[in-house]
């Protein structure tokens, strides 16, 4: 893990995150470097500065874009906007719910994606799915190489990462050369869904998963019996959880178990473990629409996958890093434990030798995630060569 801040763990994974995200080392440098102070202050007067710092930097990037655009060189301005929008995001994850211009800062953050991808040509599509009154958001991304229907990997969030962080750090374009395409989303409680939509997260992720693969089924590119899901940090519980409840998934796999998320909670209320956010118990009450603490307490007794995952009946990939700050090891092995029905279940430990030890392999998330990617290709019919 790069430490830039020796005493602040959640100021460095944001950091590494945004790193994975492809930060540039001189651009982190020079909003990082008059940080050191501010790392050592209490939340509000501390993510304050970090924000103002990161906006800096990318709304100078987004200057730097329009020049290019003025100049024709359209390629080079989305290569700018996408990072502008690493750091809008890497800003505002970190600050408190409802805090001044939080809501603006996101829809620059989303602004300036979504001009990148376009300037940039990426095979990347915004799409809306419908879900009850509303609808949820997602990125699409074809695969390579494929003549009509291929197939597809859901892909969802943890507690505090958005469909263009996961975009950003790889996996769906690793996916693309192996020939499986992939639907990254904002499921409610996460990006989109929470801040735009109002959705707060559901313990029975079934719900709102059913309501995807509904919708990929009439899609002309996906081939409907070979769909998988993947879920990093918090979705390693809401994938097992939808994929013992959905039976037309067809793989599903884990980056970071997260059998029991009851049990990390009550560890947290006794300071145990890693935050992922500044502000987390108000954070957490707003991801699930919980007015205290005590409220969320009584949510979080359902998220967990005792007698869930017995109810997977396809091949299941359980991943979890060795040195992972936030979730227990633990967890990883218990699941695998009781994915007794599964008919090939494989449980992978990333180590020091390989990378990607840290939480959601935030550390170094190549190694890691090729692994993933060459498991989901072959039990998805796609390919590793």
């Amino acid at each position: 893990m790069f430490k830039y801040f020796p005493t602040n763990y959640v100021w460095n994974l944001s950091v590494d995150l945004s790193i994975e995200m492809g930060a540039r080392i001189g651009e982190i440098e020079e909003m990082c470097g008059p940080l050191q102070e501010a790392a050592k202050q209490q939340d509000a007067e501390g993510t304050r500065a970090f924000r103002e710092s990161w906006e800096k930097m990318a709304d100078k990037l987004c200057e730097l874009a329009k020049e290019d655009e003025e100049r024709g060189r359209m390629i080079s301005a989305g290569d700018k906007y996408k990072r502008a929008s690493n750091y809008y995001i890497t800003a505002e994850r970190l600050q408190g719910h409802g805090s001044e211009g939080r809501e603006a800062l996101y829809q620059r953050f989303l602004d300036s994606f979504l001009r990148g991808i376009d300037l940039a040509k990426d095979n990347c599509v915004r799409v809306e799915i419908p879900y009850g009154d509303s609808f949820l958001t997602g990125l699409y991304v074809r695969a390579e190489g494929v003549e009509g229907e291929a197939p597809l990997l859901v892909q969802v969030n943890g507690l505090d990462s958005t469909k263009e962080m996961k975009y950003f750090v790889g996996m769906p374009g690793w996916l693309a050369k192996r020939g499986v395409s992939s639907l990254v989303i904002d499921q409610p409680g996460t990006g989109e869904a929470l801040r735009l939509q109002g959705l707060k997260a559901i313990y029975n992720a079934e719900h709102w998963a059913s309501k995807v693969v509904d919708w990929l089924e009439q899609h002309p590119e996906v081939d409907a019996k070979r769909i998988g899901m993947e879920g990093v940090s918090l979705g390693g519980y809401f994938c097992p959880r939808a994929v013992a409840y959905e039976p037309r998934f067809a793989c599903g796999v884990v980056w970071g178990a997260n059998h029991d998320w009851r049990a990390v909670q009550k560890a947290r209320l006794k300071r145990e473990g890693d935050f992922p956010v500044p502000h987390y118990w108000e954070h957490v009450c707003w991801v699930w629409g919980a007015k205290d603490v005590d409220e969320f307490m009584q949510i979080a007794e359902k998220v967990h996958l005792d007698g869930v995952v017995e109810n997977i009946k396809v091949p299941f990939l359980v991943t979890h890093g060795e040195k992972d700050s936030q979730i227990p090891l633990e967890y990883a092995k218990r699941t695998y434990e009781q994915l007794v029905n599964s008919p090939d279940r494989e449980l992978k430990i990333f180590t020091k030798r390989e990378g990607g030890i840290q939480h959601g392999s935030f550390d170094n998330s190549a190694n890691s995630g090729a692994y993933i990617v060459d498991w989901v290709a072959e039990k998805l019919g796609g390919h590793t060569s």
